[in-house]
């Protein structure tokens, strides 16, 4: 379904990327949802994140790190956000083409989108990034994003892990992500590579699999009680593709008296969904350090942005296959991190998430049995 060949983030490939904090022990600003205006400096980009509504990474994270990455290339940011609304997203990027933006990067709320917004730009000459999401049947420059494929490999290995010891055909719900997102797709496969041998052997047990559209943590709940009623109330291991859903799919599971009792995975290390993991609620998360990916961003930008195609080749030494179009992206993508409990203060002690927002006074205890600091 797809090959990737993998640029690593290390020295020696274009591109330094060390896994810092914000500042020195810092956590990032959780920021607003108001529109980020341009820095000063030089040539100006234009940034369009899809929305803050289903996780906390978009402004959380993301803002404030593509922020300084563009701030320490030289680059002037005029960063904003779409709040999940299509017409919007083309807005703004209508308003950044004509202020004369030298290279535009686009977080897409879906690949439709993406590839217009996409071809609006390159019909004025203007590089585009596909940065997080590939748009699939796009016609943009590069991608910049982590190896998604690999973020679902370690939500099956999380299950897998947690349900060792548990009776065969232990029965597990799968809630995935919005079906035009195609990193949920990758996701998905990657969850497949570990877990269908599983089901095939009747180890595990599928009882449904569902995508969410628009990763809407709301409607992910009530999907999930859904399934879990028609299932008789039987549920032994629930695969959450992302933090907001699984918070989601944890709230249900309260209300059965189940929580803490049923391993649930997740994405995206966010402070709920790594204060349910110490709470004992959620077994796992997937890190993505997005620094990393904010900088590799700023690089290939401050390449682009100066017509140096050369330069931005060296930066993407992998390709993406986009799977509709069939071309190969030139690609810049990062290593996921496997986070459970014994690894939450890994991401605490990164800068990526305060201490103060996972240790709580009822977890104070735990936090202290756990490392975290």
């Amino acid at each position: 379904m797809r090959r990737t060949t993998l640029a690593l983030l290390a020295t020696g490939v274009g591109v330094s990327l060390a896994l810092t904090a914000c500042g020195a022990n810092e956590a990032p600003s959780s920021g607003g949802t108001a529109s980020e205006q341009p820095s000063s400096g030089g040539a100006k980009v234009g940034v369009i994140l899809p929305e803050t509504a289903t996780s906390a990474r978009w402004e959380g994270f993301d803002r404030p790190m593509i922020k300084a990455a563009m701030e320490a290339e030289g680059l002037e940011a005029d960063i904003q956000n779409a709040q999940g609304d299509v017409q919007k997203f083309s807005q703004l990027a209508d308003t950044m083409i004509s202020s004369g933006v030298k290279v535009l990067v686009i977080g897409s709320i879906n690949s439709e989108v993406g590839s217009s917004v996409a071809a609006k730009a390159k019909a004025q000459g203007i590089p585009v990034i596909d940065y997080d999401r590939l748009n699939l049947g796009g016609s943009s420059d590069y991608y910049v994003s982590f190896d998604n494929v690999k973020v679902g490999e370690l939500q099956g290995q999380g299950m897998a892990e947690a349900m060792k010891g548990k009776p065969a055909g232990s029965q597990i719900i799968e809630i995935e992500g919005a079906p035009t997102d195609n990193n949920a797709t990758l996701f998905h496969e990657g969850q497949q590579k570990i877990l269908k041998p599983l089901y095939d052997a009747g180890t595990l047990k599928l009882v449904q699999s569902q995508a969410i559209d628009n990763w809407d943590n709301q409607k992910g709940g009530q999907v999930f009680e859904q399934i879990l009623t028609a299932n008789g109330g039987r549920v032994d291991g629930v695969v959450a593709a992302n933090d907001g859903l699984a918070g989601a799919v944890i709230t249900v599971l309260r209300k059965n008296a189940l929580n803490g009792k049923v391993p649930v995975t997740g994405q995206d290390a966010t402070p709920d969904g790594l204060k349910a993991i110490v709470a004992g609620d959620q077994y796992m998360t997937v890190f993505k350090a997005i620094k990393k990916e904010a900088e590799a961003t700023a690089k290939l930008a401050a390449a682009l942005a100066k017509g140096d195609k050369a330069a931005a080749d060296a930066i993407a030494t992998g390709t993406t296959k986009d799977s509709k179009s069939g071309r190969d992206v030139k690609s810049v993508l990062a290593e996921p991190q496997l986070i459970t409990a014994k690894d939450v203060k890994v991401v605490v002690s990164e800068g990526y998430v305060k201490a103060s927002e996972i240790c709580t006074p009822e977890l104070a205890a735990k936090c202290a049995e756990l490392g975290i600091s």
